[in-house]
């Protein structure tokens, strides 16, 4: 594989990113925002070399300040990845663009395809859908890869969150009408260096979550349940207990079949993969 460069190096997707390239010995660099603006032409142009390979991992996430925030949020979403396909464009650089579950209404009653509608119902998921079109608009032979519910089980996303209460608290309440596809940053950090690594797929849009779907309430429980806590502890509850600024989408589960025709690796089921998240972060403590 040719160098490989992550934008966004410091989140929870790109740190995975540098550590499996590095175990499975790709060249990589990592460049955060205050290494690289990716809305600078300029910076952009002085980082990536010709030739490079190029995932982009950058993004504004905070997705209930962006409702509030929108034109930062529309800045990093929306005019950074464009560009970044204009510089590998201009470069011969390939771009993989990471984005999200958030540009589909959240309405449906079975896995999104690829070619379904959009219809962000957010912010966050008006600033990603722009993103997307800008990469693809620029760079055809790009690939935009849809992901949801990455967490790493370290830090302070949801997993991380579910054992940190688990030993806080005697019951934790947790939504269960909201349905998608938790997806352990590792397994789609490998998918991702799969997908970098082949030179013959054409552009296009793919979807990469780990197999199955659950709900919060689903994955909460599964959490307590490996760390030997007694999965009743978690209570389900209705999204009307937590009312944010940008509504969460109700069903998020995207639909893989395009990664697997393409002959990519599927990524593993949910629940294996939750186990293996929680193993590696024990084994790391």
């Amino acid at each position: 594989m040719s160098t490989l460069l992550v934008t966004g190096s410091h989140g929870q997707l790109g740190r995975a990113l540098l550590a499996r390239a590095a175990a499975s010995g790709i060249p990589v660099r990592g460049v955060g925002s205050t290494e690289m603006d990716i809305t600078d032409p300029v910076a952009a142009a002085a980082t990536i070399e010709p030739g490079a390979v190029v995932i982009n991992c950058a993004a504004y996430t905070a997705v209930d300040a962006a409702e509030s925030d929108e034109a930062r949020a529309a800045a990093v979403n929306g005019t950074g990845p464009g560009v970044l396909a204009a510089t590998c464009a201009d470069k011969g650089a390939h771009l993989i663009h990471v984005s999200t579950d958030y540009v589909f209404a959240g309405d449906a009653t079975e896995p999104y395809r690829t070619d379904a509608a959009t219809g962000p119902r957010t912010a966050y998921g008006r600033t990603k859908l722009a993103g997307e079109r800008a990469v693809l608009g620029t760079l055809p032979s790009a690939h935009v890869v849809r992901t949801a519910w990455v967490y790493t089980g370290d830090g302070t996303d949801f997993v991380a969150t579910m054992r940190r209460l688990e030993r806080e608290r005697d019951t934790v309440r947790v939504v269960d009408d909201q349905r998608g596809s938790p997806t352990y940053s590792h397994d789609l950090a490998d998918g991702l260096l799969e997908l970098a690594a082949r030179t013959d797929l054409p552009g296009g849009v793919l979807h990469a979550t780990n197999g199955g779907d659950a709900t919060w309430f689903d994955l909460a429980q599964a959490v307590f349940a490996e760390v030997g806590a007694d999965p009743v502890r978690v209570q389900p509850c209705g999204s009307d207990e937590f009312v944010r600024p940008a509504p969460r989408p109700a069903y998020s589960v995207l639909d893989g079949g395009g990664w697997a025709r393409a002959g990519l690796t599927p990524l593993r089921p949910w629940r294996d993969a939750l186990h293996a998240a929680i193993g590696s972060v024990d084994t790391r403590r």
